[in-house]
């Protein structure tokens, strides 16, 4: 495996409000410091309130645990579906602007089939969706587009990618793993965060939720939102000029458009996988089925970010030495980008997902002959 890089070196300011996608884990510290409250406000439902999309697309199935958003260009081809993080905000991370969508960037790269899992916001009677919901909805859609499937796992979208791929790999043609966290021996914040709580505590939190996790007091709990600076890092773009000026716009709306997590779904993620790193130690069942990461034998590309200090590059590349994918099938890059950069930067879409697109269309009979 051969890893590109560019760019300074890792770094990052250290502040945990930073980034949105560790203030689920940022509650649970501050609940040890007494500092939680309760808000009388509900997350945003999924409706026309939302902010729209930017790829057009309909709607493909309607699941339990999540809407498949169909932005095929052709009925032909070969299907990609990305796997978009359930972790607080919706799945317009992929699809955020003109210049900052994955979907888009893939489009652009020459892929026709591309479908989105739409997560939706739990319910009271999601709360007893665990991660075998998850992956048993995951596997209905895929049969829906039908396999195999070029899968891309954004962040938590990529360990959930990543066990589904080991749980069905007849279904997987290749993997692209995006600052996903699998190996949470690496050291990294969104790792000691989890760790750092009393189990109790994340308890707590599911019951004053009735069951579920609020996306509405996650966001409060932590009260500083994002300031200027960090949006500007994580969409690669300055924001003075009138587009920059709508993105910010965009952007905070995104921000406050949070979703709800299942309570059993959401203490599983922390103790079996942040906790207890059963994934990585091969101690994970899925659907009634222990699973081995080293029956994943299809070609695999991760991507890193060099300043992403939420799945810092060591973690996001460790993945390699887990799988069964013989290492000439296995690509990597590492981009000088925060955590949210992966997926909403305007310079990881000019370079990285161009490349990841061409590596997806590219005939890799070459490198499976070596392998052989």
């Amino acid at each position: 495996m051969v890893v590109e890089k560019t760019g300074r070196q890792p770094g990052g300011s250290g502040k945990v409000h930073d980034d949105p996608v560790l203030w689920p884990f940022a509650a649970a510290r501050l609940a040890m410091d007494a500092c939680f409250w309760w808000l009388e406000r509900g997350s945003v439902e999924q409706g026309e309130s939302e902010l729209p999309w930017t790829t057009p697309g309909t709607v493909a199935l309607e699941l339990a645990t999540m809407r498949l958003r169909d932005c095929a260009r052709a009925r032909s081809g070969q299907p990609v579906l990305v796997c978009a993080p359930y972790a607080l905000h919706r799945a317009l991370i992929a699809d955020f602007a003109p210049g900052h969508s994955v979907v888009q960037s893939l489009q652009q790269g020459g892929l026709d089939r591309i479908y989105l899992t739409d997560w939706r916001s739990a319910t009271p009677d999601m709360r007893y969706l665990s991660i075998d919901s998850y992956l048993s909805d995951l596997n209905i859609a895929i049969d829906e587009i039908g396999a195999p499937v070029d899968l891309i796992g954004l962040c938590q979208g990529g360990w959930l990618s990543l066990l589904y791929a080991a749980r069905f790999p007849a279904k997987v043609r290749r993997l692209v793993l995006a600052g996903a966290p699998v190996d949470l021996s690496v050291e990294s914040r969104l790792s000691q965060l989890a760790r750092n709580a009393p189990e109790m505590v994340y308890d707590q939190l599911v019951a004053r939720g009735g069951g579920n996790v609020s996306g509405d007091e996650m966001l409060h709990v932590w009260s500083k939102t994002p300031e200027r600076d960090d949006i500007a890092a994580a969409l690669q773009q300055d924001l003075s000029d009138e587009e920059g000026v709508a993105l910010l716009a965009r952007f905070d709306r995104w921000n406050t458009e949070t979703l709800n997590l299942p309570g059993t779904y959401y203490l599983q993620i922390v103790n079996w996988i942040f906790r207890e790193n059963r994934i990585a130690s091969g101690e994970f069942t899925a659907l009634g089925r222990a699973i081995d990461l080293k029956d994943v034998k299809a070609p695999i590309f991760l991507l890193a970010g060099l300043d992403d200090d939420v799945v810092p590059p060591a973690q996001a590349l460790a993945t390699v030495k887990l799988v069964g994918t013989p290492p000439p099938l296995i690509a990597a890059a590492s981009e000088p980008s925060n955590h949210l950069g992966l997926f909403m930067g305007a310079r990881t879409h000019a370079y990285a997902w161009p490349r990841i697109a061409e590596w997806l269309r590219n005939d890799l009979s070459s490198a499976l002959a070596r392998s052989a």
